[in-house]
């Protein structure tokens, strides 16, 4: 089946229809699950009331977003091996969670990043710098995956055009904005379990099928997809992607350290924490999360090299979503149609629910983090700073549709391992040092946060994504002066050094009794 057809034979009628079926149940059970979303706690912890298994599933929706769906079978199409190391990458991430961050952090705050982070220290300054670094992220986060639904439109819905892909864009924002307004945690939470079961049992389905077609044997299905590639065997060994040079070894080294580390600093998956009503419950959820994300994963490889020995890297590459277009041209080449249908609500429904969980954290962290605590000094009324939550969220969803419309056709992959690089760079340090050293102080969380953020912006401004290479975002010109694509390797150990620094040579002493009172808290959950 050559581009061409694979293109026109693609049935957009169809398509949009399983997407709005899709969009019309979930937006009932976010309906449902508004009927008692009146308080703050409602609001931005859905009350506490999910259980491990329950908020382990969401998320799984909340982290595996459309790079992860689409960019990853993509990549292991094009690269081979080097394409699966993005997975184990992520599944390492929640090892640190598990170990490091569900239970103390569930322990510690009550809505956001923030309260852990200012809980023995100065509240305004504390609370405005988390603020800064969870709208940052959030922001970068969600620019890819809306800049990521206009790329997609082009394939799965057969729209060519500025204007069409301007549309769905803005038809995709203003569908995330209503879950959030209308169902806030609760709402958003359930969407996301419904969109993880469909994706993960849509992957699991795929796969089963490419097993079937290949005897059941992995081993044939590995040779087809050699037999076909470009690269031959070289498919299946290491440094397709990043063994050319020692710098592109490098490059991967601090993607898999940004990878590995932020997604234990991510704000929108951190929120998830304060969803289940104790640390056990937390810690149910990151084996529960981790459980499906390990299957998930593990279908992508299959899917991968499926959509490398059946669909082939020349059509994947000359298809308009480039690499992404892997899974869904697998799906019309196996299942036709109706399967590029249901493979396009997937793809839509996983852009829709990290988006929408990604608003609510970044309307969640203004209004509680800087409306209530900055300029109300911890004295609004709940009602108050839902209301303006929601604002927020539709603020942030705009300027969403607006940065998605702008970025459409960019090179938005660095996008995602920015916001990881961010998340890492800005919080992780800070989140650890809180917990853990009792010496630290005010001034080293400030010193940690804004020092990894304003480090990890400069270097990828001055780094190939952005100039000098054949694929930068700015074509022509090169001021570039940092060799790898991904700062991470730089700047966590940056924010790291940052926040030691502040603390040693600040002028604040730590208060023992509040690091005592935190300790407890974080280790028993009393008071929490």
């Amino acid at each position: 089946m050559t581009l061409a057809a694979s293109t026109s034979s693609s049935n957009p009628v169809l398509n949009t229809a399983v997407f709005a079926v899709f969009v019309a149940i979930t937006l009932y059970v976010v309906y449902r699950a508004s009927s008692r979303n009146q308080s703050r706690a409602d609001y931005y912890a859905a009350g506490s009331s999910f259980t491990g298994r329950q908020n382990g599933i969401a998320l799984s929706g909340d982290f595996l977003s459309a790079a992860s769906f689409l960019g990853i079978a993509g990549a292991i199409a094009i690269h081979g091996y080097d394409g699966f190391l993005y997975s184990i990458g992520f599944l390492v991430a929640w090892l640190v969670d598990l170990l490091l961050i569900a239970e103390l952090l569930r322990n510690t705050g009550r809505f956001t990043m923030g309260d852990v982070l200012s809980f023995r220290m100065k509240q305004r300054p504390v609370r405005a710098a988390a603020a800064t670094s969870t709208l940052i992220i959030s922001f970068f986060y969600m620019l890819a995956q809306m800049a990521g639904a206009g790329g997609l439109i082009a394939l799965l819905l057969n729209i060519h055009g500025g204007f069409g892909q301007a549309l769905v864009i803005g038809v995709v924002g203003l569908i995330m904005v209503l879950y959030v307004l209308v169902g806030g945690m609760k709402g958003t939470t359930w969407v996301q379990i419904i969109k993880a079961t469909i994706l993960i049992l849509c992957a699991v389905l795929m796969t089963v099928f490419l097993f079937g077609k290949f005897g059941f044997s992995f081993s044939n299905l590995l040779s087809s997809a050699a037999a076909k590639s470009p690269m031959g065997d070289k498919l299946l060994e290491p440094g397709g992607q990043y063994g050319s040079s020692g710098t592109t070894k490098l490059d991967f080294v601090s993607l898999a350290v940004a990878l590995i580390l932020g997604a234990a600093a991510l704000p929108h998956v951190l929120m998830r924490f304060y969803t289940v009503p104790n640390s056990k419950e937390a810690r149910r959820s990151v084996v529960w999360a981790t459980s499906c994300m390990f299957v998930f994963y593990l279908c992508t490889l299959v899917i991968g090299f499926g959509a490398a020995a059946l669909v082939g890297a020349d059509e994947i590459k000359g298809a308009p979503g480039g690499e992404n277009s892997a899974a869904p041209l697998l799906a019309l080449h196996i299942g036709g149609t109706v399967l590029l249908g249901i493979v396009s609500a997937v793809a839509f429904a996983t852009i829709l629910a990290v988006v929408a969980g990604l608003t609510i954290t970044a309307s969640a962290s203004f209004a509680h983090d800087v409306y209530a605590n900055i300029f109300k000094r911890g004295k609004a009324e709940p009602a108050d700073e839902v209301r303006v939550a929601r604002l927020t969220a539709v603020v942030v969803g705009a300027m969403a549709i607006v940065g998605g419309i702008l970025a459409n056709g960019q090179n938005i992959a660095f996008l995602v391992a920015l916001a990881f690089a961010v998340a890492a760079s800005a919080n992780l340090s800070t989140l650890l040092f809180s917990l853990f050293w009792k010496r630290f102080t005010t001034t080293g969380t400030l010193w940690g946060i804004y020092g990894g953020l304003i480090a990890c912006l400069v270097l990828v401004f001055f780094s190939p994504v952005v100039s000098g290479s054949p694929d930068s975002i700015i074509k022509g010109v090169d001021f570039h002066w940092f060799p790898l694509k991904n700062p991470g390797l730089v700047s966590i150990p940056f924010s790291f050094l940052c926040g030691f620094l502040g603390t040693v040579f600040g002028r604040e002493k730590a208060d023992p009794r509040k690091h005592a009172e935190m300790e407890v808290r974080s280790l028993t959950g009393i008071g929490s």
